[in-house]
């Protein structure tokens, strides 16, 4: 291929898509859209937004960590969710992951996901340093 290397997980909507939860070329990691899905493929936390933004977080940590990268190489987050009141227990959730890291970051409400019962949505962008 193009020195691309690919994360999937148990999300049923990948293949769906034709999507890789993560995507690494050269130093660059790019983790998808995820949603506060569990291992069983059904949603993490209906009705709670910091345990729908944990589940997303521990996602692409996992993700981050099978491509040879780790949370301290975030540069970005993007959090999405459906009720921006939601936005302070989100930020709770996100200072507990990158309290230390500080990576760029935006908080957006959108109208709905796939799911009606997530309500929260998280990307992340990673850069490796160079040796």
């Amino acid at each position: 291929m193009d020195g691309r290397n690919m994360v999937q997980t148990a999300s049923p909507y990948e293949p769906i898509f034709g999507i890789s939860r993560a995507v690494r070329i050269g130093n660059r990691i790019a983790v998808a859209g995820t949603a506060p899905i569990g291992a069983d493929g059904r949603t993490v936390g209906a009705g709670d937004p910091a345990a729908q933004a944990r589940r997303c977080f521990e996602i692409s940590r996992a993700a981050l960590e099978e491509l040879g990268a780790g949370l301290e190489d975030v540069i970005r987050t993007r959090i999405l969710l459906t009720r921006i009141e939601d936005w302070k227990a989100v930020a709770e959730v996100h200072g507990e992951f990158f309290r230390d890291i500080r990576p760029a970051s935006t908080a957006v409400q959108v109208c709905r996901f796939i799911d009606p019962d997530w309500l929260v949505e998280t990307e992340v962008d990673a850069v490796i340093p160079a040796d």
